[in-house]
């Protein structure tokens, strides 16, 4: 019975290692440490970074400064009359919800000119590596959409989410007749 006292946390911090880095999110603070600010490169910003479905763009701000999302003609040209969605405050957090490109801007008379402005291209969850924003008349077609056999993530690489579910049932299962 000692012996199966001392191996069953063992087994759990095994489980747990195993179980701990499955799918995230990541936000992305825009601008990194610059924030949503002027004088700051966001196409290099956009290019080091992977934007996939179910992750998050996160603009921190002053009050200078508010968040428009847009279409592309309003990007190229830095036309704020018409936006798909306005956001102030301060901190906005949008969630990328599709693959595609997306394109945002800051409204205030001047800014956007100045460069304040970002276009992101989401990708699919199950991909790797974005294209880069077109800088073509005609975007290109998003990529298409994540199949059931090709999970995101940790998950992916090693084996499905119903694999872990299994492993998880059976490791629990294993520690109970050992404890018991």
């Amino acid at each position: 019975m000692a012996m199966a006292t001392m191996i069953a946390p063992l087994l759990l911090l095994l489980l747990l290692l195993l179980v701990a880095p499955a799918v995230y999110a990541v936000n992305h603070a825009v601008g990194g440490s610059s924030n949503w600010n002027e004088n700051v490169n966001y196409d290099t910003w956009a290019a080091g970074q992977t934007f996939t479905v179910g992750d998050n763009l996160v603009f921190t701000y002053g009050g200078t400064h508010s968040v428009d999302e847009v279409s592309k003609s309003s990007y190229d040209s830095c036309a704020t009359s018409n936006p798909i969605d306005s956001h102030s405050g301060g901190s906005t957090t949008i969630a990328l919800t599709a693959a595609g490109t997306r394109y945002f801007l800051c409204p205030t008379a001047g800014h956007c000119s100045q460069g304040m402005k970002v276009a992101v291209t989401v990708v699919a969850s199950n991909s790797t590596t974005p294209s880069p924003p077109s800088s073509s008349g005609s975007p290109s077609p998003p990529p298409p959409p994540p199949t059931a056999s090709s999970p995101n993530g940790v998950a992916g690489k090693f084996c499905s989410m119903n694999h872990l579910m299994v492993g998880l049932v059976l490791g629990f299962g294993t520690m109970f007749a050992l404890v018991v």
